[in-house]
């Protein structure tokens, strides 16, 4: 009976103790989804570096930027949100990504040996970006107030930091997310 007792206490001590670890998990910005999926963007760099080394392809794929940006722009009138504004965050998302890019091509040629031997299809990794850019426009247009507050600024900071904590990145990636977000809060 005295077991019984103490398993009872314990289940319902787990089941007391459950929303307030819920609590501490939740993301400290309202920005944590838009940021994490701008890293997540970012992750994909590594993968293209990769397919563009092994096929010999540009960095820079200005054919490609152009499609992406216009698609978002699109995205952004459909959202009743500034078009302009959205374009911006994407240039440096792609600028960031192309950074990362130039960064992997200048480790592998002064180490080959390190350098990838195979890749996926680039068509793999253009199909996550397409994913997740419409996930950033969708978060841009549900988070329209915090971007445009006067806490933007630290809630980005915020955020940032989190995502780049719970996805471990290097000081490369801190950096590229950091340049990533940097027109989230717009001046003036």
């Amino acid at each position: 009976m005295r077991i019984l007792r103490t398993a009872v206490l314990i289940v319902v001590s787990l089941f007391v103790a459950l929303p307030q670890a819920t609590a501490v998990a939740q993301p400290a910005s309202p920005l944590y989804p838009l940021v994490d999926a701008a890293a997540q963007r970012l992750e994909t760099a590594d993968p293209i570096a990769a397919a563009k080394w092994i096929t010999g392809g540009p960095l820079t794929d200005k054919p490609r930027a152009e499609q992406v940006l216009d698609s978002v722009a699109a995205a952004a009138d459909a959202h009743g949100i500034d078009r302009d504004y959205v374009r911006d965050i994407f240039r440096n998302q792609i600028d960031a990504t192309e950074g990362i890019e130039y960064t992997r091509f200048g480790q592998w040629k002064f180490d080959p040996a390190s350098a990838p031997v195979t890749a996926p299809d680039l068509s793999q990794s253009r199909a996550e970006i397409d994913r997740l850019n419409t996930k950033m426009v969708d978060e841009i247009a549900a988070q329209w107030n915090s971007l445009h507050s006067p806490e933007c600024t630290a809630a980005v900071a915020s955020a940032t930091q989190a995502v780049g904590d719970a996805r471990r990145f290097d000081p490369l990636y801190r950096q590229a997310l950091a340049s990533a977000t940097r027109s989230y809060c717009p001046r003036g």
